[in-house]
């Protein structure tokens, strides 16, 4: 065991943080912290890296191991270079590889006694270089600053011209380059774009150590950790496997409680109507009765509710309006900056329902596109085209329109004043306003404070066409899984840019990769366009010059767009079929009870003939209907087996 803690408890100003937390972590295990923003794992691990102490419990760390943290934010100072900085981790191989260039100059000019002595010395410091991995040593410094996002023209840039998050990925450079028996990261992918993420994912996935993260990337979390330690109401549960298997856990856990308490109170209500009618009875008996399954009834320990988002949390937002079929045509599009030529040749169409996310590196123009689509930047060439009817609502984190002399609730309840008290909590809950939050300033906001706002309040703007430009930065993970949902049941169209890929999993049905001055469109989810973009770049066609719009849905995309199309036509056919019977199986029914009630007439008791003949029809009706009903139940299944 590597690392354990026992019973932890934290509190601040009366407030507690986290309470009794108790898991261990094995040698080489990969674990993940999770939980709603301010439930603690900051703190968490704080206490675990000693620059906090708990109020209460233990926390041990075997003495022989070493510990890499990277915290948040980090303050480097320094006036070395990016390499210089993350080489220093490797310093003492480096004085070593001085020594054995400086030993090899030496010993030309010495020979007996001296030579040997100086030779076995030379020998000794070759064995600890290799065993140090020396020769490679330059290598791995070189691949895990590219790996990081920093390409060669980055490595001589000083420390103090860096971006925040640039020295965090340098901070992580280090840590990652001193392996660590433990590396415990903090957010470690808040400024690393997607190729870094896929990089570190698999740097962690072989990593010869144990990790201990805490991260809102469940596509990340799902790529590299096999344990999950869940801060919930300042407790702690732990789960075994990755983000998806914690969540479908999580979701039966909380089904299950939610069961056995609505049994125990459905249980604990029928008792106390016993108790209650065996006492309005007023005798001796009945009221020892009464009595006696009081005193079983306040033995019962208590299931405690479990804690629900209210349900109107859960945001549902309709367009106003109903847009064409066709949204979007973009053709064409070219855009630099100087000389910096971000892209040409786009072209792209959306139809309405579609949900699309837009990829790609960073730098590559994804952001300029949304702005030029939304006319806050002019496009070099090319043409848009905005569809009939079309409303659109756009999400920009610089470009937020918002009053600063407002407080967060009248900035919604100002705009959309029918509006409950009620309802504007709940949707401002969300986004993470809660409490006095939603009486904070606007002009008091931090960004990403201004960035929720401004979503919240898109969300109720009925627009039929969403443009949405990172749309799940700083939301945790319960605020992205409601936004999600959210998504999932708008019927307009939306568009967004996003490094989430788990959220694009859940809510994209299409990708757009702007890369390499172009765009390709890929049918599906991320999941998808990742499997056939590595199956395009293995099989090494993909040219590098030419416009994809075409080329990058091959005919699999195609035919599987064919597929779909076939699939939706066969679900209506069998559909309208359903309702064709539904509608006989209604229509002989009634002919059925309409002879049951001419047979019952007094006056056609006598007349054998009519009788006779009623009941022939009836017997034909029958069979008809049997018919019709078989046929609506294979109907059924075939529409459940589509489905």
């Amino acid at each position: 065991m590597l690392l354990s803690c026992s019973h932890l408890t934290k509190s601040y100003g009366g407030n507690t943080i986290i309470s009794d937390i108790s898991f261990h972590i094995n040698d080489y295990e990969k674990c993940a912290v999770v939980g709603i923003n301010g439930a603690g794992k900051t703190t968490l691990l704080k206490i675990l890296t000693g620059e906090e102490s708990a109020d209460s419990g233990d926390v041990f760390i075997s003495s022989d191991r070493s510990v890499g943290y990277l915290k948040q934010q980090q303050d480097i100072s320094s006036e070395l270079t990016i390499y210089d900085e993350i080489s220093s981790v490797k310093e003492d191989i480096f004085l070593l590889e001085q020594r054995l260039r400086g030993l090899e100059s030496g010993m030309r000019g010495l020979s007996g006694t001296e030579l040997e002595k100086m030779l076995e010395e030379y020998n000794r410091c070759t064995t600890l270089f290799e065993r140090a991995d020396g020769y490679a040593c330059r290598s791995e410094i070189a691949g895990i600053i590219k790996g990081l996002g920093f390409d060669e023209d980055n490595f001589s840039k000083k420390i103090n011209t860096l971006s925040g998050g640039q020295k965090t990925r340098v901070a992580l450079g280090k840590i990652l380059l001193s392996k660590p028996d433990l590396i415990i990261l903090d957010e470690p992918t808040n400024h690393l774009d997607m190729n870094s993420i896929a990089w570190l994912e698999n740097y962690i996935r072989n990593y010869n150590g144990a990790v201990l993260v805490v991260s809102h990337d469940r596509y990340f979390l799902d790529r590299t950790v096999t344990k999950i330690v869940e801060l919930d109401n300042t407790k702690g549960t732990v789960f075994a496997g990755n983000y998806s298997d914690y969540s479908e856990k999580k979701a039966f856990l909380k089904a299950s409680l939610q069961k056995a308490y609505e049994n125990q109170q459905r249980e604990i209500k029928h008792q106390e109507e016993v108790i209650t009618k065996l006492r309005q009875f007023n005798r001796e008996k009945s009221i020892k009765r009464a009595e006696s399954r009081e005193k079983m009834l306040d033995k019962i320990e208590r299931i405690e509710k479990p804690f629900e988002l209210n349900s109107e949390m859960k945001i549902r937002f309709h367009p106003g309006t109903e847009s064409g079929k066709d949204v979007l045509a973009v053709s064409g599009l070219a855009k630099s900056f100087g000389d910096n030529h971000l892209f040409s040749g786009v072209s792209f169409e959306i139809k309405k329902g579609e949900r699309l996310g837009i990829i790609g590196d960073n730098g590559t123009g994804k952001t300029t596109l949304l702005k030029i689509i939304n006319e806050l930047e002019h496009a070099d060439a090319g043409q848009i085209k905005i569809g009939a009817n079309v409303n659109i609502g756009y999400y920009d984190q610089e470009q937020q329109v918002l009053s600063d002399d407002k407080t967060v609730f009248s900035e919604v309840h100002d705009t959309y004043p029918n509006m409950t008290e009620t309802e504007i909590r709940n949707l401002l809950a969300a986004f993470l306003f809660t409490g006095d939050d939603v009486f904070k300033m606007v002009c008091d906001l931090s960004g990403g404070e201004r960035g929720r706002l401004s979503l919240a309040k898109l969300m109720l703007s009925e627009s039929n066409f969403l443009i949405l430009d990172e749309p799940t930065n700083h939301l945790d993970i319960v605020s992205k899984e409601i936004l999600e949902n959210a998504l999932g049941n708008y019927t307009g169209t939306v568009l967004y840019v996003s490094h989430d890929r788990y959220f694009i999993n859940k809510t994209a049905t299409g990708i757009l990769h702007l890369t390499e001055r172009h765009i390709d469109r890929y049918i599906g989810n991320y999941d998808y366009f990742l499997e056939k973009y590595n199956e395009i770049k293995e099989k090494g066609t993909k040219d590098n010059t030419d416009n994809h719009e075409t080329a990058i849905q091959p005919s699999e995309s195609r035919d599987d767009w064919q597929k779909q199309k076939e699939e939706k036509a066969r679900i209506k056919k069998i559909q309208n079929r359903i309702v064709q019977c539904e509608n006989k199986i209604s229509e002989l029914e009634s002919l059925i009870a309409g002879i049951d009630e001419t047979i019952a007439l007094p006056e056609n008791m006598s007349n054998s003939g009519l009788l006779n003949s009623l009941t022939n029809d009836r017997d034909r009706y029958e069979t008809q209907l049997e018919t019709e009903l078989n046929e609506w139940e294979k109907l059924s299944e075939q529409l459940e087996a589509l489905s």
